[in-house]
């Protein structure tokens, strides 16, 4: 362990002790200092803070960012002067470098999220290093002493559920991890979203994990592999993320593996946001980020009622500060103790649905995928800058995009129809057709776009 997590490590387990006042003292003075440095090494942030007061601690003094304005201002907005679209363009386009220290010392991580749109984002050691530290301290908190003995016994193997065709987050990090020759590596290991479902539940059958990680709508898939007993592991704990889920989801994974579930809701943001518990609430991390649920003018939402957005300050990333960014989520505040015993402030999401296809094959069964393997198919893919591929009929798929500016249409589109063929029949679907649209996306209510849309039941 180096001496950064050591010491992030003891400073978790100290918060944990703190009381309300000298927690919040803690993370004001943390938004603090963040927010100064954000002043002096960012041009975009110098800027856009000018008539703020010399320290700021609240951030419902700071105006409102998103994805959009901080990818227009992408140069201005990193605090390293080295970083620059331009570079981090041509890092993201070689897959070779997945997982590679960009300028040799941060991560690469991109995100279409929800809306579609990609998002390239570089993330420095301190913020690696508190999303492992808290990400530890969860788990321990989770499984207990008896848990965590179980799953010694088990092997204590990790397996996470990521795309593995880009430069997403969970394969990302992992990568870091082999290539700096981690402890940890040696216990977890990637399962790529884009594998044919048989081929998936055969890996993890051979593999056998302790732990299973990752999207919840897969997660989902393979809680449907394990009821039909074509897939027979036996996790201790399950950990969806990504997605929303229902009470009755998270009861049937729990049912099907015969594991504690515990969800996730963070972003390649703020990874670390929050964290599950019994009840079925997230907690705020509240030691290492802001989380605001506000209406559509960014005033508070009362709790007990969801947001129309919910914004999001990420207390440790320096290289690019989130601060003050829209997430894009509906949340709700908890407006009372949650029953688990947690202190923080605990929240219900509703937005992130993670919907999945279900496609007829005419062999008396079905085959479904994640949104995840649409998402990342596109992601990749040059000249779309957005996309939306909507189920009409249960054979066919209707793609909408909006092509990067200068693109041939008929290339891209060729290019798009050609990736979706190759993806249905890797899953024995070549009876779906797909439909180019000449409209472009449909945009939901509260300004989303929904990229992977199911047939209306």
């Amino acid at each position: 362990m180096s001496d950064s997590m050591a010491w992030l490590t003891r400073e978790i387990r100290r918060a944990r002790k703190r009381d309300a006042p000298a927690l919040a003292r803690r993370r004001a003075g943390r938004l603090a200092d963040l927010v100064a440095h954000a002043r002096s090494a960012s041009p975009y942030y110098r800027d856009l803070y000018s008539g703020l007061p010399e320290r700021v601690d609240d951030p419902a003094l700071l105006p409102v960012t998103d994805k959009k304005r901080l990818m227009d201002h992408f140069d201005d907005w990193a605090t390293d002067r080295g970083v620059t679209l331009e570079k981090i363009r041509a890092f993201t386009d070689d897959p070779d470098l997945i997982g590679r220290r960009f300028l040799g010392r941060y991560l690469v991580a991109t995100t279409s999220g929800t809306s579609g749109r990609r998002g390239l984002f570089v993330l420095d050691d301190h913020y690696m290093d508190v999303s492992s530290a808290v990400s530890s301290r969860v788990l321990a908190s989770w499984l207990g002493p008896l848990g965590i003995a179980r799953a010694v016994a088990r092997g204590g193997r990790f397996a996470q559920l990521v795309a593995t065709e880009g430069h997403y987050v969970g394969f990302a990090a992992y990568s870091r991890l082999t290539q700096d020759g981690g402890v940890r590596s040696k216990l977890v290991r990637p399962f790529s979203v884009h594998r044919p479902m048989e081929r998936l539940v055969a890996e993890l059958n051979a593999y056998r994990p302790a732990f299973v990680i990752g999207y919840a709508s897969t997660i989902m898939l393979l809680a449907a592999e394990q009821e039909a007993g074509r897939l027979h592991i036996d996790p201790v704990l399950v950990e969806p993320a990504g997605e929303t889920m229902t009470g009755s989801d998270t009861d049937r994974i729990a049912r099907a593996f015969g594991a504690q579930v515990r969800g996730l809701y963070g972003a390649t943001e703020c990874t670390y946001l929050s964290y599950g518990c019994a009840e079925g609430w997230y907690h705020v991390n509240e030691d290492w980020a802001f989380l605001e649920p506000v209406d559509a003018d960014h005033r508070p939402t009362p709790p007990g009622e969801f947001s129309h957005t919910v914004l999001i300050s990420n207390l440790a990333n320096r290289v690019q500060p989130f601060l003050r960014y829209d997430l894009g989520d509906s949340v709700m505040l908890r407006p009372d103790p949650c029953p688990c015993g947690t202190a923080s402030p605990a929240v219900r999401v509703q937005g992130r649905a993670g919907d999945i296809l279900t496609f007829p094959t005419g062999r008396g069964d079905d085959v479904r995928l994640a949104p995840l393997a649409f998402s990342s198919l596109f992601d990749r893919m040059p000249g779309v800058e957005l996309f939306q591929i909507e189920q009409t009929a249960p054979s066919t798929l209707r793609v909408r995009m909006v092509r990067a500016a200068g693109t041939d249409p008929d290339h891209v589109w060729r290019t798009a129809h050609d990736g979706l063929a190759r993806l249905l029949a890797d899953n024995k679907l070549d009876n779906v057709t797909v439909e180019r649209a000449e409209e472009p996306p449909r945009q939901a209510m509260g300004g989303k776009y929904r990229t992977v849309i199911p047939l209306a039941a």
